[in-house]
């Protein structure tokens, strides 16, 4: 059912920002550091825990479905509540942990990317009869 998909994503936004507003009290900061991001993790983690066991069915997929579209919408509103202006008046620690966030995310682009791609056998080398070139090699 549709509503199951929704409620795993309300879980998972319920989890994430408790676990951020955790991580905010204990480094001092009065804020919710990195609650979406901690749900998007755990929808991930948990909707693919779900179908790899077979519980996480097509119409509950379309309940989550409904929200990614409208993901971005919700990330831009957020987004414009941040006073980002304020963060960087504050220092430059702002600037440098979105860059260095911005960098390890584009080094780790790769890294993800191989996740579940099943390896390569390397192919056995072709064995030429002696006294043989292919074409192109030199002797």
């Amino acid at each position: 059912m549709i509503i199951y998909g929704v409620a795993l994503l309300s879980i998972c936004t319920l989890l994430g920002v408790l676990i951020g507003d955790l991580l905010g009290a204990a480094i001092g900061v009065k804020a919710n550091v990195g609650g979406v991001g901690f749900a998007m993790l755990l929808l991930l983690f948990f909707s693919e825990h779900l179908k790899s066991s077979g519980r996480f069915v097509q119409q509950s997929s379309q309940g989550v479905a409904f929200w990614t579209a409208m993901y971005i919408p919700i990330v831009v509103a957020m987004a414009a509540q941040q006073n980002v202006l304020g963060a960087i008046k504050g220092g430059p620690m702002a600037l440098i942990a979105g860059a260095l966030a911005t960098v390890v995310c584009f080094a780790l682009i790769p890294v993800i990317d191989r996740i579940g791609r099943p390896e390569l056998e390397p192919q056995p080398a072709e064995q030429q009869p002696s006294g043989q070139h292919r074409p192109g090699e030199t002797a």
